[in-house]
């Protein structure tokens, strides 16, 4: 009764604070600009089953993206177990689907642990390519610090679980033995179990079957409460993100409504300015993003559902030519704007102000103006992040608010208002040279 009452405590109060956390995480999210993303639907679960669910774009990149497929697979097909553990947390049972299921339940757990061993050797690889093998993009000067400690730290509670499972079922199937059960079969700790545990006495082994289970369920609460201050909150975020995916053609800039509007108005002098502006939109208070709630909310979205994988920085060519920008870098500044903003707003309320915004304080106008807006981060993401479009929001507004640019950028429009091109002529020079011999 006391391990009941034990259990009852930690799902309760797991599956609270995660949702505690979710709600926060929710709200900072609204904050964005509102943006319409609920066309062509059958396009968009197309796009999530086969860029989230089927990791499509991971295998662009073959070796991680199996290393990856292990782990991934390894944590979906063994919540299938977490449900029978919690069955039995609740309960009070001991394998509660064993006898109902039969064979078929030999064969689930048998998968679960094959599933495991490859999540384990995967767990290894990526531990290694980390710190041993340094693999260039994931030891970029933005991944000092937490970044690398939160990859680190997730792999080594993967280890943690992957153990516990094994001391849990390895245990057990002595014991079962011991008591004239026979073997359960289960297709690794049917092995494991006796070659570890064998000749342990029955109170040391209900001991450790009892540490490896307990401690398989600490870790998978402690594993989902973590999620949504980590990186790894991608897992659960990957499924709306690559769902609202911007369908449209790369290289496709948006228009600001208002905007559009004048100069569809400038264009038509009868236009009706009633009718033009009620079809538009409304005036926005500012033109382009200083802070992230003046970014949409698909933008906010993409930056808690950033892996910090830096697919994006290893193949964006103003940082491989030694530019400051690292679209990573972006999206992982832009999550910790947006945390800070909610977290002021929760404690001080929505008026407060802090004296600080994304553009400036956390990213750097040289940043912005490395980028050649070519798209390839956009490309590269594996979960359809789009780093680019809050470049060009940032810089809207540089350009815009501030008519803050490079002065390359200044003699250009100069022109272009001037001579309506890019080019030092006056447009009724424009076809001199059809009349050259």
């Amino acid at each position: 009764m006391i391990s009941v009452i034990l259990f009852l405590i930690l799902l309760i109060g797991g599956f609270g604070f995660f949702g505690w956390n979710v709600l926060k995480v929710r709200s900072n999210i609204r904050l964005g600009r509102d943006i319409d993303r609920t066309d062509n639907k059958k396009e968009r679960w197309k796009t999530m089953i086969l860029v989230a669910l089927g990791q499509k774009k991971m295998f662009t990149r073959p070796i991680p993206a199996l290393l990856h497929l292990a782990i991934y697979a390894a944590f979906v097909i063994t919540q299938i177990e977490l449900i029978e553990i919690i069955v039995d947390g609740v309960f009070g049972t001991h394998r509660f689907f064993k006898e109902s299921l039969g064979g078929g339940y030999t064969f689930i757990i048998s998968f679960i642990e094959i599933l495991s061993v490859l999540a384990l050797i995967a767990t290894f690889a990526f531990l290694s390519r980390r710190n041993l093998l340094k693999i260039p993009r994931l030891n970029m000067k933005e991944m000092n610090g937490w970044p690398k400690m939160d990859a680190n730290m997730i792999l080594y509670m993967e280890l943690i679980l992957v153990s516990c499972i094994f001391t849990m079922n390895g245990t057990d199937e002595v014991m079962h033995k011991m008591n004239g059960g026979g073997s359960y079969g289960f297709s690794i700790s049917s092995f494991l179990g006796p070659f570890f545990f064998e000749g342990m006495s029955m109170g040391t082994l209900q001991i450790l079957e009892r540490i490896g289970w307990w401690g398989h369920v600490f870790m998978v609460f402690s594993f989902l409460n973590y999620l949504p201050y980590s990186k790894h909150f991608h897992i659960l975020l990957a499924f709306p993100n690559t769902y609202y995916s911007n369908l449209d053609k790369k290289g496709r800039f948006t228009n600001m409504d208002s905007v559009t509007t004048e100069v569809k108005l400038m264009m038509d002098p009868d236009a009706d300015a009633f009718v033009a502006t009620a079809e538009g939109a409304l005036e926005p208070q500012r033109f382009g993003a200083k802070d992230v709630a003046d970014l949409t909310w698909k933008s906010l979205m993409d930056s808690y559902t950033c892996t910090e994988c830096g697919r994006c920085t290893s193949s964006c060519p103003a940082n491989i030519t030694g530019k400051l920008l690292s679209p990573r870098k972006i999206m992982m500044d832009t999550r910790d704007r947006l945390t800070e903003v909610g977290d002021n707003i929760r404690k001080y309320g929505k008026d407060y102000e802090d004296g600080k915004s994304l553009l400036g304080d956390y990213i750097t106008e040289e940043e912005l103006w490395a980028c050649t807006s070519c798209n390839a981060c956009v490309q590269e993401c594996p979960i359809n992040i789009d780093p680019l479009s809050i470049i060009i929001d940032l810089r809207r507004y540089l350009v815009m608010e501030e008519s803050n640019m490079p002065t390359e950028l200044t003699g250009m429009l100069t022109n272009i208002e001037n001579n309506g091109a890019p080019w030092q002529f006056s447009p009724s020079d424009r076809l001199n040279w059809a009349n050259e011999e």
